[in-house]
């Protein structure tokens, strides 16, 4: 198969083969090959400032790959803000802002009830399920992390949701995504009460991909939790993960484990299981990353939460792994969503309905002026 495979590359334009080069989608490479890839990028450093240097130009060439260099004018963000709805400890409600002008970021703002600043904030993505937004498992999550004290916003990944006329399979959703999530950081700031160094996200499967994107390419990110995601070997399977030259480029090389690795010495939690791509975890890519923080000193702010018998999902013990981890690194209060035996109890949720959670239902249409078309969208990345 890898020599048809390589008879195909050599017939293909060198145009095509150059793509081919610089774009790593999904298996790359067998776990063998995977780990020997880490040992070699491992050759390239032995101290702290070669790391840093190193994870200096793989922020560059990520930037470069997702056309990032040059950040679009920040448009007023003009929230959209309604449907409040006050639970035990949290409020919920449906919020939108503007990204770019006329393209709107759709989601569910969580706070602690009665808030007051200074609180930590935190960024829920999503991975590639339907709705994924407005399913229980981020319903739980967002609203057990605002008990405790958090600002959280959920959103739409690019494409998903309420997030039209946008496809999600569109070449450059990556640049978008990432943009969508930097402007959501400066919606949790603009809010009043964040504080702006405390700033987590934590997402599972292409939200993974997401979460350590975000946090190698935006110094605000102090916490980072991706979740089952993190892999030598996997790529990311959407062109949203692996659409654009992120891995390879004029002027680097890496994978996946050492863009997870530029959050050192910042905090970063890897939630892997034992039946995806994460389940070499706790044998190579966590230890690599435990290099990388031993020579950044901060060799406690990184761990591994592995679930060996569970599979690729933000279940209920990958919340209770993230919780504490958030609560240490974010000061947090995690006796919020405790029982009296000390366990995570998250019975106080309600999990709304999807209707309920809409920003934009049928009798709260966007203002008039929104972008109807997906390439102006991207095209608005270029002002």
């Amino acid at each position: 198969m890898r020599i048809l495979l390589c008879i195909a590359f050599l017939l293909l334009p060198l145009a095509a083969q150059a793509e081919i080069q610089t774009l790593f989608r999904g298996d790359c490479y067998t776990e063998a090959e995977a780990a020997a890839k880490l040992a070699e990028f491992a050759k390239q450093y032995d101290t702290g400032d070669q790391w840093q240097a190193r994870a200096k130009n793989i922020r560059a060439g990520m930037l470069r790959g997702m056309n990032l260099e040059r950040l679009p004018t920040a448009c007023d963000l003009k929230p959209i803000r309604h449907s409040k709805r006050q639970h035990d400890g949290y409020t919920v409600e449906n919020v939108a802002f503007e990204s770019l002008p006329g393209f709107w970021v759709t989601g569910n703002l969580y706070l602690p009830t009665d808030a007051k600043g200074p609180i930590p904030g935190i960024l829920c993505p999503h991975g590639h399920m339907a709705d994924n937004r407005l399913i229980e498992q981020t319903q739980k999550r967002s609203a057990a992390l605002a008990r405790m004290g958090a600002a959280v916003f959920a959103y739409d990944m690019a494409g998903y949701g309420e997030s039209i006329p946008v496809d999600h399979h569109h070449s450059e959703t990556l640049r978008l995504q990432t943009y969508n999530s930097m402007r959501a950081i400066d919606f949790l700031l603009s809010l009043g009460l964040v504080d702006p160094e405390r700033i987590g996200v934590t997402g599972e499967s292409g939200g993974g991909t997401q979460t350590f994107v975000l946090g190698a390419v935006d110094p605000r990110v102090a916490v980072a939790v991706p979740v089952v995601m993190v892999s030598a070997n996997f790529y990311g399977g959407c062109i949203c993960e692996s659409g654009l030259p992120i891995h390879k480029g004029p002027d680097h090389e890496t994978n996946n484990v050492e863009i997870a690795g530029c959050m050192a010495p910042k905090p970063l939690l890897l939630v892997s299981d034992g039946r995806d791509w994460t389940k070499q975890n706790p044998q190579v890519e966590f230890p690599h990353l435990q290099r990388i923080y031993q020579l950044t000193g901060a060799p406690r702010n990184v761990e591994n939460a592995h679930f060996a018998d569970e599979g690729h999902d933000y279940g209920p013990s990958k919340r209770a792994a993230m919780y504490p981890f958030m609560a240490k690194h974010l000061k947090l209060d995690l006796a919020k969503i405790q029982n009296d035996k000390g366990a995570i109890d998250e019975s106080f949720v309600i999990v709304h309905p999807r209707e309920e959670l809409l920003v934009f239902p049928a009798d709260k249409p966007r203002p008039d002026y929104a972008v109807t078309d997906g390439d102006v969208v991207m095209s608005l990345l270029n002002r």
